[in-house]
């Protein structure tokens, strides 16, 4: 008689608490895939759900009764006339598993409308958030459906290019109790339904009012709002510093303010609000200020509580960063990207106070040395994110400070840093907790540095390796051994990569997106083993790959389902490849097919009609524009298709 397993041991609370501190979607996917008893812990206490077919809808949610949010922004082929079959599979009923849902993500799901949101709202009764983000046709009307859900909280409305006052007036009306809005991108909307928005949602706290036509006379609106703490402004390019002083004089509530790229402000005008808002936790002005002046920074001995600081662009000096250093001693994230004046000085001074530092952006500032990258090492141990794009005069010594003192780095930029070379790489890699690592144009790293990398640090996830000319197959070989976690890679313009190369990435069973322009060596051969192998990838970018022959492109149409983006501009496909390709993609949403010389206007035709359904973007050139037929581009346009004519 075999002995009781172990798992009798485990219950179910205990299985889900370990489960809850699965925090990565590779690990929980392994937790539920060891047997029918994680299995069973994952599905009835998973509350999210993201459906990438919408046909397969009906069958997971039976199998996942505690949902509670449902992200459907990847799905092609939600429109007005696929929801009703949809939900129709579905059982209705308040009491039903619909009336549980109280998050939906419908973002880029452009060929709705009216109608099927309609039926959306009336199945969904209960939802308290909805994010309907680039649906640039969405208009009034969308937003009158929307405006049913009495009981909304968040609402996502970003690049809705349609709708003006009078839709953000039904909303405001319908949804009292909303807490959090986003109108970014919502051209349309003005100072008028800014004053509604202000009278009628009293209890709202997040306002991202981005890039909108507003003036000062909006933030007077905003500053009655007495439980705002979150207003994000980026690129109001109407708000004077006047708009400023009313926020000054009101929001007693604000704790994150954004006014980056709001270049009618000034540094003085942004004082009535730090002297009025002392619990500010984050303050964000990049490319606002031309100068950073030292009399607005002594502002700063009021805010002790201040947690997050960019002022990227502006100009700075040593005695700037002096005052920071003194007074923001809780700071954990400061963006400096091209600030001019950045000295190793200044990153000495500033270290010296701010030790909590996680986030440090310095992209592109250029006169920096291995002096302070050693001061920031030193100073910042529980650094995880640090920017250096740009940063040429940086050697293997910072890498070495790094992987000396800051164990727990995970994303580094080290784009365009000529001076990084393999023994850098070395030394960087006992930075063992690794997610992203960007190396583009670094000229003087080889397969050898990456194989550093790979060996000591397995959770990597993001890997760019734009024009790194010495990396080549042995280095991707070492990937497949370290590096199973991987998700992205950008290899563009690594020439010296081939067939073999590619049959190595095959193994990457994780791989989501990867980028391989300009690659002469690729054929067919390498493109079938990767396809075979990397059945997770959603987007590829092959553009100019121009040696892959039809056999890899038929390979694609069958092995690689989960395609939802892909780049074969400047390719040799063919007119039946083409079609067969475009017609078996059943994620494609974004393609980009510019320069197909073997292409003819007949082949762009059947190809386009073989997957209008799902397009959501699409890349052709400009002359293509006179030889489709007319009635083919309508079909797109209708069901919410972007078309760019290059």
């Amino acid at each position: 008689m075999e002995p009781p397993s172990i798992l009798t041991l485990l219950t179910d609370d205990l299985l889900l608490k370990i489960l809850f501190l699965l925090t990565d979607d590779f690990d929980r996917k392994s937790f539920r895939s060891t047997c029918k008893v994680f299995h069973r812990v994952d599905s009835l206490h998973r509350t999210h759900l993201r459906v990438l077919r919408p046909e397969f809808l009906s069958t997971l949610v039976a199998k996942f009764p505690s949902l509670y949010s449902l992200d459907l922004s990847v799905c092609p082929r939600i429109d007005d006339g696929t929801i009703p079959l949809l939900l129709s599979s579905i059982p209705s009923g308040s009491s039903s598993w619909a009336g549980k849902i109280k998050r939906l993500n419908l973002s880029r799901c452009s060929g709705l409308r009216f109608p099927g949101l309609q039926m959306v709202v009336c199945f969904f009764v209960n939802l308290e958030s909805v994010d309907v983000s680039y649906c640039c046709g969405f208009g009034d009307r969308e937003a009158a459906a929307l405006s049913c859900l009495a009981g909304l909280r968040e609402l996502n409305f970003d690049k809705c290019l349609c709708v003006t006052d009078v839709g953000l007036a039904k909303i405001v009306v319908g949804c009292p109790y909303l807490e959090s809005l986003s109108l970014k991108w919502c051209f349309e909307v003005t100072d008028i339904g800014i004053e509604l928005l202000s009278k009628k949602c009293t209890k709202l706290k997040h306002l991202d009012i981005s890039y909108l036509k507003v003036t000062s006379e909006s933030l007077h609106a905003v500053g009655r709002m007495e439980r705002l703490e979150v207003l994000v402004m980026v690129g109001c390019g109407l708000v004077n510093d006047m708009g400023l002083h009313y926020l000054g004089k009101g929001c007693p509530s604000l704790q994150v303010l954004d006014i980056s790229r709001c270049d009618k402000l000034s540094s003085s005008a942004l004082v009535s609000v730090i002297k009025a808002h002392s619990g500010l936790l984050q303050l964000h002005a990049s490319y606002s200020f031309f100068e950073i002046p030292v009399t607005f920074l002594y502002q700063f001995k009021d805010l002790k509580k201040l947690r997050s600081l960019r002022i990227d662009g502006a100009r700075v000096s040593d005695a700037s960063f002096q005052i920071i250093g003194a007074n923001c001693k809780v700071l954990v994230e400061i963006g400096m990207g091209k600030c001019r004046g950045v000295s190793d000085t200044c990153i000495i001074q500033l270290v010296s106070g701010c030790v909590n530092l996680k986030v440090f952006n310095l992209t592109c500032c250029s006169d920096l040395t291995d002096s302070a990258i050693q001061a920031i090492a030193e100073s910042c141990r529980d650094l995880s994110c640090l920017k250096l794009e740009c940063c040429n005069l940086l050697s293997q010594k910072s890498l070495e400070y790094l992987g000396s003192h800051c164990v727990l780095l995970e994303d580094i930029d080290l784009t365009d840093c000529s001076g990084i070379n393999d023994i850098g790489l070395k030394y960087l890699s006992k930075c063992s907790e690794l997610i992203c690592l960007k190396l583009g144009l670094c000229t003087n790293i080889s397969n050898k540095g990456l194989s550093y990398i790979a060996s000591n640090c397995p959770n990597i996830r993001e890997l760019d390796l734009y024009r790194c000319l010495g990396i080549g197959d042995d280095g991707l070989a070492s990937l497949l051994v370290g590096c199973k976690k991987l998700k992205k890679l950008i290899l563009s313009y690594c020439s010296a990569v081939t067939d073999r190369g590619m049959e190595c990435l095959g193994y990457l069973e994780e791989l989501s997106d990867l980028e391989l322009r300009g690659l002469p060596n690729i054929t067919g051969t390498g493109l079938r083993a990767l396809a075979a192998g990397c059945r997770r990838l959603a987007e590829l970018d092959l553009k100019h790959c121009e040696n892959i022959d039809d056999s890899g492109f038929w390979a694609l149409a069958y092995y690689s389902r989960n395609l939802q983006q892909i780049n074969l501009s400047g390719c040799q496909i063919s007119d039946v490849s083409l079609c067969m390709l475009m017609g078996n993609l059943p994620r494609l949403q974004d393609a980009k097919l510019v320069d197909l010389i073997n292409v003819t206007a007949n082949g762009f035709e059947l190809a386009l009609r073989a997957c209008c359904v799902r397009l959501k973007k699409l890349k052709l050139l400009a002359s293509l524009r006179r030889q489709l037929a007319r009635e083919t581009v309508e079909i797109l346009k209708a069901r919410g298709c972007k078309i760019r004519w290059d």
